[in-house]
Formats: C-alpha cells, structure tokens, sequence
C-alpha cells in the first residue's frame, strides 16, 4: 500500500446542502472527540460575510490570485459556483501537509468537490450531512439573513440536488439533533482508526 492511500483514510471529506449545520456539527465534533483533527480551509473567491476571518473561515482570495493557483495545480479540486464567477477550491498543500502530520484532516465541500477528492484519495472517508426535512432546510437557510432573494433560490435549488448524491458517500447523518449527530460522527472517526 501506497503512502498515499494509507494516509488518504486519514481524510474526512464531509458534504451536505449550505444551511444544514455542518459548520456547527464540526465545532462541536473538534471540541468534544479528543482526536488530532485539522481543518482543511477552503480558498474562495466571494467577498468575506461579517465577522468571518480569512485564513478561519476561508481563504480569501482575488480571482487573479485563484486563477494563478488554479493555473499552477495547486488545488485538490476547484470549481465555480452558482454561475456567478466565484470559485471556491481545495489548496493540495494543506491536505498533503495536515496528514504527513498525523493528522485527520477535514474537507467541509460541495459534492462535486468531494468527487474530486475520492478519485486522489480512494480511502477517504466521506460523510454526508442532511436536514431532517427540506422545510427544515428551507427555514435554516433563511434564518441566515445574509442572501438576497435570488440566491436564496439558487441555494434551495442547488440544495436540492445534493441531497440526490447522499447515497454516493459511506456514511449519512441526519442532523435533527445536534448531540446525536456529534456521537455519530465521532463514532465513524473512531470506528475507522481501527485500523491503525
């Protein structure tokens, strides 16, 4: 075995629909699982929403500066979304630096993404994170307060459709109870360190 594959069931690729409560579900899984977990942050494209930091939340970037990068193979995976010319992309460095560490890095990315991932890293284990209900969704999303009615739109739209590739990952959580689903997701990091 590769030291690659090995190190590649280190890699905790976690999707879901925006609004679900992925961010708050890993908080709180960092917080409480007392395993040596790091978080692979994402470079983006978008203006920063209030109070997020760059280099916490994501890595904000200029599209020339994500273009170079992207020209240059420095991402996992990348992708535009919602048509609108924002990229949001995976910086290779980060995963490859975080597991050749010790490390269990986590992914928090769309679908697509996570595809990308699983081709360069089979072993990964991949978790996705649903809502109890689309309502639910719907109500989450809304509360947020930080989208205009068009992109609420496409939100729920694109939110849609990934619930449609759920079945495509090893492991589902329903987060209608956000202490249960801390337990299981803590419960799939330790079940797979088993095998170490």
């Amino acid at each position: 075995m590769s030291k690659k594959v090995e190190l590649s069931s280190r890699l905790l690729v976690v999707s879901g629909p925006s609004g679900v409560g992925k961010g708050t579900l890993l908080k709180r899984v960092f917080l409480e699982s007392g395993l040596p977990l790091v978080m692979s942050v994402s470079a983006t494209t978008r203006l920063p929403r209030p109070n997020e930091k760059d280099g916490i939340h994501y890595r904000f970037m200029t599209n020339e500066q994500f273009q170079s990068k992207k020209n240059a193979g420095e991402f996992l995976e990348c992708f535009e979304v919602f048509g609108k010319g924002t990229w949001y992309g995976t910086l290779r460095s980060d995963v490859e630096n975080g597991l050749a560490d010790g490390n269990f890095v986590v992914l928090e990315i769309d679908v697509k993404g996570a595809n990308e991932i699983k081709k360069q890293f089979p072993k990964a284990i991949t978790i996705f994170v649903k809502p109890p209900d689309n309502e639910t969704l719907k109500e989450r999303l809304q509360g947020r307060g930080t989208e205009t009615d068009e992109a609420m739109k496409n939100r729920l739209k694109t939110a849609i459709e990934e619930l449609n590739h759920a079945n495509e990952f090893q492991f589902c959580i329903v987060n209608d109870d956000l202490d249960n689903a801390v337990k299981q997701f803590i419960g799939i990091i330790n079940n797979s360190t088993e095998n170490f």
